[in-house]
């Protein structure tokens, strides 16, 4: 089935309605390691803020990134990783190294 034709508007309003869940999403998954996320998908919550801080450069509206890293996050990042980052695991490392050489 062929996608709707859209009008613009339209368009941004379910895409940032789906970008709002994506973030829900992950603030509600803390379980998920963003190491994991970079090796099965290729991005993790880090790479998502940084997107948005982006798309926000890119209007003209300076976010910064701590601030963009909250949103994200749902709280701020040092909180983050204290409450839910664990240690990587050697296979983690190792499957990043192969999948993001250089990363």
């Amino acid at each position: 089935m062929p996608a709707p034709d859209l009008d613009k508007q339209t368009q941004t309003e379910l895409e940032a309605a789906a970008f709002r869940r994506l973030v829900q999403h992950l603030q509600e998954r803390t379980d998920v390691q963003n190491i994991d996320l970079m090796n099965l998908a290729g991005f993790c919550r880090n790479c998502l803020s940084r997107w948005f801080r982006e798309a926000g450069a890119a209007q003209g509206v300076a976010v910064a990134d701590p601030d963009a890293r909250e949103m994200v996050y749902g709280m701020p990042y040092k909180d983050w990783q204290a409450k839910y980052q664990a240690q990587a695991t050697d296979a983690q490392k190792a499957a990043l190294a192969k999948s993001h050489p250089g990363h």
